[in-house]
């Protein structure tokens, strides 16, 4: 009997479990029938985390170490999510480059880690209601999730002891769970706006086969903004209706956040619903409180902005599939801020028809993934799943182009090469820079990653050729290899994020708790980063004593002030700030590497690189 692969929904707002069984698709519910499981952690020092309902019920009285919307801010940097690191009430930390980090008691986490917290909880109840160890799963991503999300999400399932068999599309797998018994050809638009996120796609569905014709989306876009926009509003009101304004602090933001999560949901079935903060504010003896009643109109009205933010995209991904709203025969809704009654006009708006409400917006993507994971144990055997990268994948080239290799839209897995060439003559490395997005220019994408191929012979500028490789895989990650067509010479590498773990990092924590892989991951990153300090510290000091002479005073004072700071943070023992300090330090020093290659071109007699294509460094 082949070992079953459960269906994991990790969300923004909730999260969801479901698993093939009988021929049908259950969602595990929790001991107390809840369905839905909050993507909520509570850090209590000490103890075990709580997470899903405890955890929410803490949210007010302890909001400092309750960690929730994580998904927002898997595989991003600060300087990618700076509007909503202002509206939580936990410590965010790190600079403005660096991936996003949470700060709860006396840890550190970053989102990968909370999120395994969660899928941890979903893997326990699976196996309760199983009967049974589970290894493998399926779980699915917005999207528009670009590759180091992704690669966050895979990780994120490593930790928690899951062998993540495939990372897929949520509106793919809202599709799925939709359409697995039709069989007539018919074209499905999927309307996925979430807490966090918001994706639409494209599909034709036809005889079991699911063909991803287009996606589009914003991965700052959901519910999460709705809320805010109600938070927003009772501040002001409050303000005009006692002429101080209320203070933010973590408690009684948490209090508004909450009950404007309440108001929101409860006007999508309601015409009017009342605002109910008690004791929010006490000055000189008085107790100030928050009543007023909101209508559906208020609401709409408040929010309107923000769900027009989804027009765009749907006409983008319907032009990308070169098709009209009529011929969509389907609009399926999922995640739970399509309930909302003006979403789903918007929603006839753009599309000239009714949407779908025959499917439970917040179950069908799970389900979705468990009918994948019974096509991949063989449960199923007459489904075929074909989706589709989201975003181009390219590299830079000469004077900062992106040269794009794989589209967006372009089924998965897929394969591209093409031959670049040098720009400089004599030129003996290139920096492969390694970009997703669809502007022209490198600096206006974002960098998935850098790596190098040296040993490249030296020619005249447009003689060498270099081969680059780009193979996206079923999950929609990314492997990239340069190969020098003329000496043989290749490099691989695999894209992954700044926190990625290693293989041998994951199995050792597959057995053990959260609590102990946390540890374990602390001790082997400062292992690695200790040995990597040393090693680059010793060269740049032999560097240094041979080439010092042909740098400027204001590169040598920068190298100067940064080994400073690199071996204070090896005296510290904090791997955080020794990781930040050396690639400060590597930057830094790419002027005297570059004066190294140039004296040992010049020992051979040939004049030395000005510069590198693709890339430069």
């Amino acid at each position: 009997m082949a070992q079953k692969i459960i269906g994991i929904d990790l969300g923004t707002t909730n999260s969801v479990v479901a698993v093939m069984e009988g021929g049908q698709v259950t969602v595990i519910a929790d001991d107390d029938q809840q369905r839905l499981c909050p993507s909520i952690v509570a850090v209590n020092d000490g103890a075990a985390p709580l997470v899903g309902y405890p955890a929410r019920n803490q949210l007010v009285v302890n909001p400092r170490q309750t960690i929730y919307s994580i998904k927002r801010f898997m595989g991003r940097r600060h300087q990618e999510v700076a509007e909503e690191e202002k509206n939580i009430s936990y410590e965010i930390v790190g600079g403005p480059e660096e991936m996003v980090k949470v700060r709860a008691g006396r840890r550190i986490f970053t989102p990968p880690e909370v999120s395994a917290i969660i899928l941890r909880t979903l893997k326990d109840r699976a196996e309760k209601f199983l009967h049974s160890e589970i290894q493998k799963a399926i779980i699915t991503v917005p999207a528009y999730f670009n590759d180091s999300q992704r690669q966050a999400t895979k990780d994120a399932g490593g930790l928690a002891g899951l062998v993540v068999e495939r990372i897929i599309n949520e509106p793919t797998a809202a599709a799925l769970a939709y359409g697995l018994d039709r069989k007539q050809i018919s074209k499905v638009a999927v309307f996925d706006l979430g807490g966090g996120t918001f994706d639409v796609s494209i599909l034709e569905l036809s005889e079991g086969i699911f063909h991803v014709l287009a996606t589009n989306g914003n991965t700052h876009l959901g519910g999460d903004d709705i809320d805010r926009r109600l938070v927003e509003w009772v501040y002001t009101e409050f303000e005009k209706q006692n002429a101080f304004p209320l203070n933010r602090q973590p408690q009684v933001f948490e209090r508004v956040r909450q009950e404007a999560e309440r108001v929101k949901c409860a006007l999508s079935f309601e015409d009017s619903e009342s605002f109910d903060l008690p004791i929010l504010e006490t000055r000189d003896g008085k107790v100030f409180n928050f009543t007023r009643r909101l209508s559906r109109a208020d609401l709409e009205s408040l929010v309107r902005g923000i769900i027009d933010r989804t027009i765009n995209p749907c006409r983008r991904a319907l032009d990308d599939a070169a098709l009209t709203p009529e011929q969509i025969n389907e609009v399926i809704l999922v995640g739970g801020s399509t309930r909302m009654p003006l979403v789903r006009r918007v929603v006839q708006e753009v599309f000239r028809k009714e949407p779908n409400t025959s499917v439970n917006p917040d179950e069908v993507v799970a389900i979705g993934a468990a009918i994948q994971g019974a096509v991949l144990s063989g449960e199923i055997s007459d489904v075929l799943l074909l989706d589709v990268n989201p975003l181009s994948l390219g590299i830079e080239t000469y004077g900062g182009a992106m040269s794009k290799l794989i589209f967006r839209n372009s089924p998965i897995p897929a394969t591209a090469k093409e031959v670049f060439t040098t720009a400089v003559d004599h030129q003996t490395a290139i920096d492969v820079h390694i970009l997703q997005g669809e502007r022209e220019m490198a600096a206006d994408n974002r960098t998935l990653a850098r790596f190098a191929l040296s040993g490249i012979s030296p020619q005249p500028a447009g003689a060498p050729r270099i081969e680059v490789t780009f193979t996206i895989d079923v999950n929609g990650i990314l492997n990239v290899a340069a190969r020098d067509l003329a000496t043989g010479k290749e490099e691989h590498f695999e894209v992954k994020p700044s926190y990625g773990l290693t293989e041998e990092d994951v199995n050792r924590q597959v057995d053990e708790s959260i609590e102990h892989a946390f540890d374990d991951m602390d001790r082997r990153m400062w292992v690695e980063h200790k040995a990597e300090a040393e090693r680059v510290l010793a060269a740049t000091h032999k560097a240094l004593s041979q080439h010092s002479g042909k740098l400027d005073g204001g590169q040598l004072e920068k190298i100067d002030a940064l080994i400073t700071r690199t071996e204070k943070a090896l005296a510290a023992e904090d791997w955080h700030e020794l990781k930040s300090a050396l690639d400060a330090l590597n930057e830094a020093t790419i002027p005297l590497a570059e004066v190294m290659v140039t004296e040992a071109i010049k020992k051979e007699g040939a004049p030395g690189p000005s510069g590198h294509d693709p890339g430069s460094h």
